[in-house]
Parts: structure tokens; C-alpha cells; sequence
């Protein structure tokens, strides 16, 4: 069977690498908040661009803690993109806040800034406050920053990168890190960098809100743990995860190098057959997944599981739709392509262990169901 994700590969390349860091973490014990947590935050910003980095508990909370650092709440209204994990909107809804569904575009899954302006469009005429835009990169590939910034600019809103997926990506000579006014990331085992649990991060270039969240991290503590400054959560990461990490990030970049190869192969095979990604110029995608879009989607998906070929979907529901979100608003126009893509998008494996001998049974399996 083809692993759809393959960690043992990784660990089989990392050695007892992983083992001896963790066996650091036990001799010293500072297991909450010890030297790992600052060294890898260190290695973080410099990886993303960034002047800071903030580890924190996983990818939800890093988006919490920034819209609690800017203070959204009741009678705010924040864009996000209706094809997505729920998180991003999650985020939202616990604060209070209404999370305003947008559409993406159709050729690289990320918010459509005409969408983006309909939604917010539509926010004022409910009688909202629009605060905040959140731009996902889905699947890995960073979405159009600079045309989001104009529509975040043009409504004096905050621009907050969801990177859970697409850390280890850029736009040109930056980063993913460095593109929005902060960056949220997941340590998610199956994520491109990820633990062996959960763990999160935000990347950010103002020291103002680093210094903030720096607080609210630790139930909102100020210079003395026992004089709580602000209303704070409980959102550390602690040290074996960081530790963890410290070594997968020494070999992300190779990785990364390795996931291109593995897209490049799909592209080259596949092209002919189905919608492969789209790559918009100057882009680098972190190729969380690698997803195919094509009305014959049951079709492929059954052509792969007899050739014991996993795949996934990622997403079958478009947020506006699920019974938990159904209640909130969406941009005037709707979100057309969010709904098309639910019904005909599917991913394949995706990590930089494959070789190209399976690349090739993965595409075999794919081609088999345009033969039948």
C-alpha cells in the first residue's frame, strides 16, 4: 500500500536524530517553555522572514490569538474563504466576530479579491464592522498577497495569513512569513513541517503585537506571572514538539526541493487528463497536497483504490454550507467556485519520500479510469 503520507520515511532519513533530541528534553526537563521552544522560534522567523515568531499550542489557536490581539469580537466582521478546513472560520466564531464567507478562485483554490470586496460588500449593508481578511494558502501555494492588501488597504483591514498548509512556500524572493501582517502556522503531524502532536506558530514583522501575544499566550501575564495583565489563554507549545521540530526544519528546505520533484512528475503526467494545480508566476507552493480537479472524480478514486492507491478530499463541504456555519453570511454573488470544487476535487499522495517508480503507479491508477 502507498502511504498517502509517508512519516516513517522521514524518520528513517532523520535517524535517531529525533530520538536523541527528545532524550536532551528528559536529561534537562524544562519541558514547558524550555531552550528548544526560543531556538526554534528563532529558526522560524529566519525561515519565514520574519522579525518574530511565537510558537503556541496548534494552528487554531494561532489564529485565535491574533484576532485576540486585535481585538475582533461582536459586531466585526472578518472575510474568510468558503473552501477550507473549518479553523480558519472557527476562529472567528469564538470570538464573537462573523466570519463573512468569500469565494476562491477556480485555477488556484485561494480567495478571489473580487469575492473578497463582495463580502465585504455585503458585511457593511448587514451592519458590520469589516476588520480583518484572511487569506488561506491552500494546499501550499500562497494566495495573491499583493491584491489582497489592496482590498485589505482600500477597507482599513488587517491582512492575516492562514498558512497551515502553506508555510514553506513564496511569493518571489519572500517567504510565506512575511507576506500579511501576521502569519499563522500548524505543526500538524501531517502538515509539510509538522510534530508528533500539535503545535502552532505566528510569524510577524510588529513588535507590538509579538509583545501582545507574547502575553496572551500564557494567560495574558505581564512582567510577573502572577500579574495578569489581560485576559490570556493557555496556548504553549512544549518542548519534545519543539524539539522535534528543530530537526525536521533542518531538512525542510531539502524537502521541499523534494515535494517540487514529486509535483513536477504528477503535472507531466497527468495534465492531459484531469486539472492539475496551478502555479500563478513567481509562486513556490509547499505542496501540502497535491489535488486534482475533475468531474470524474468517483471514477478516479475507484480506479486508484483497486490499485491500492489512497486518495482524499479535501474539501467535500464548502464552509457556507456546513450545518455549523450555514447561518452566516457570504459575499453577494455567492461562492460558485467553492461549490464546484467540493464536488471534484481529489488529492493524491503527497510527501517527499515518493520515488518515481511509485509517482508513475500513482498516475497509471489516475489514467486507468479515462480507459474504462
Amino acid at each position: 500500500m502507498i502511504a498517502f503520507i509517508d512519516l516513517a520515511a522521514q524518520q528513517r532519513r532523520l535517524g535517531g536524530r529525533i530520538e536523541a533530541a527528545i532524550a536532551r528534553v528528559m536529561a534537562h526537563g524544562g519541558y514547558i517553555m524550555g531552550p528548544e521552544v526560543r531556538e526554534l522560534e528563532a529558526g522560524l522567523a529566519q525561515f519565514g522572514g520574519a522579525r518574530h515568531a511565537l510558537t503556541c499550542a496548534n494552528g487554531t489557536d494561532a489564529l485565535s490569538l491574533v484576532l485576540m490581539a486585535w481585538g475582533i469580537g461582536p459586531g466585526d466582521a472578518v472575510v474568510v474563504p468558503s473552501f477550507t478546513f473549518v479553523a480558519t472560520a472557527e476562529a472567528v466564531a469564538l470570538r464573537g466576530a462573523v466570519p463573512v464567507f468569500a469565494d476562491v478562485r477556480a485555477d488556484d483554490f485561494n480567495l478571489c479579491p473580487l469575492s473578497a470586496e463582495a463580502a465585504i460588500d455585503r458585511a457593511v449593508a448587514l451592519g458590520l464592522t469589516p476588520r480583518v481578511l484572511i487569506a488561506v494558502d491552500l494546499f501550499g501555494q500562497p494566495a495573491d498577497y499583493p491584491a489582497l492588501r489592496q482590498v485589505a488597504d482600500r477597507h482599513g483591514m488587517r491582512l492575516l495569513a492562514d498558512a497551515a498548509q502553506g508555510f514553506g512556500g513564496a511569493m518571489g524572493d519572500s517567504m510565506v512569513g512575511n507576506l500579511a501582517d501576521a502569519t499563522t502556522v500548524s505543526f500538524f503531524p501531517a502538515k509539510p513541517l509538522g510534530c508528533y502532536g500539535d503545535g502552532g506558530a505566528v510569524l510577524t514583522d510588529d513588535d507590538s503585537l509579538a509583545e501582545v501575544l507574547e502575553s496572551l499566550r500564557v494567560h495574558g501575564k505581564g512582567r510577573d506571572k502572577y500579574d495578569n495583565v489581560a485576559i490570556g489563554v493557555n496556548s504553549r507549545l512544549d518542548t519534545i514538539q519543539a524539539a522535534v521540530l528543530l530537526e525536521k526544519l533542518a531538512i525542510f528546505s531539502e524537502e521541499l526541493e523534494s515535494r517540487q520533484r514529486v509535483a513536477e512528475r504528477y503535472s507531466a503526467r497527468l495534465a492531459s487528463l484531469v486539472q492539475v494545480p496551478h502555479l500563478r508566476p513567481g509562486n513556490r507552493s509547499a505542496w501540502a497536497q497535491y489535488t486534482l480537479v475533475t468531474p470524474h472524480r468517483d471514477a478516479v478514486a475507484a480506479s486508484c483504490k483497486a490499485a491500492s492507491v489512497p486518495t482524499a478530499v479535501y474539501y467535500p463541504i464548502p464552509l457556507h454550507r456546513q450545518t455549523g456555519y450555514r447561518h452566516f453570511p457570504t459575499a453577494n454573488g455567492g461562492c460558485p467556485n467553492s461549490e464546484r470544487l467540493a464536488d471534484s476535487v481529489i488529492s493524491l499522495p503527497m510527501h517527499p519520500y515518493l520515488d518515481e517508480e511509485t509517482i508513475d503507479r500513482v498516475c497509471d491508477a489516475v489514467a486507468q479510469a479515462f480507459k474504462s
